[in-house]
């Protein structure tokens, strides 16, 4: 997705907000590189569900490699043909990939000035883009941080309407070694986000 410079007066909650979101982003966008995998390794959670995950994930990328990580990436969301799992919002709302739900979500990214960057192939309900995209509504990446009511309104429409499913079959997936901890931080991190979203209504 296409960035522009982010809000710098965010608030905390907001900013923890956003940095989550791109953290799942980065991570189910493209496999991550040495350096991230070092980033990553360094990482310390507390003793919450989601602190654990976080922990999980610190062990899982001291142990991985680029080369083992872009393998399981290949492996759970490419394949040859497709992968173990298909991370688009069509597939898991329609059964089907450029479906309605993906036309939905190119109508909300023109209305709210979200343009696809040119070097990216893939449709746009991808989970990594989708991540990317709730974390640049928060920020002001795209324009201007957007206010609550509109985030909540992309992310029922667009986020929580099947990422929780896709999540909890990651994983559930034997083959999801990395990236069975950043399946359970997005399966827990998707339910304090839409707990957060009712409080707010």
């Amino acid at each position: 997705m296409a960035h522009v410079a982010a809000d710098l007066d965010l608030a905390e909650e907001d900013r923890l907000r956003a940095q989550w979101y791109a953290l799942l982003g980065a991570l189910l966008a493209r496999a991550p590189d040495q350096a991230r995998l070092d980033t990553l390794a360094e990482l310390a959670g507390d003793g919450s569900d989601l602190g654990q995950s976080v922990t999980a994930l610190a062990t899982a990328a001291a142990a991985a490699t680029p080369e083992t990580v872009e393998q399981e990436f290949f492996d759970l969301f490419i394949g040859v043909g497709r992968g173990e799992l298909v991370p688009y919002g069509s597939y898991y709302l329609a059964g089907f990939l450029h479906e309605k739900p993906l036309a939905n979500v190119r109508g909300d990214m023109r209305r709210l000035g979200i343009a696809r960057a040119d070097d990216v192939k893939e449709p746009e309900d991808q989970i990594g883009a989708l991540m990317e995209m709730m974390s640049g509504l928060i920020t002001g990446a795209f324009a201007q941080p957007a206010d609550l009511a509109t985030q909540r309104q992309f992310f029922e429409a667009h986020v929580g309407s099947w990422a929780p499913r896709f999540f909890e079959d990651l994983e559930n997936t034997s083959a999801a070694t990395f990236y069975g901890p950043v399946a359970r931080i997005g399966r827990i991190y998707m339910g304090i986000e839409a707990q957060a979203f009712e409080m707010v209504a």
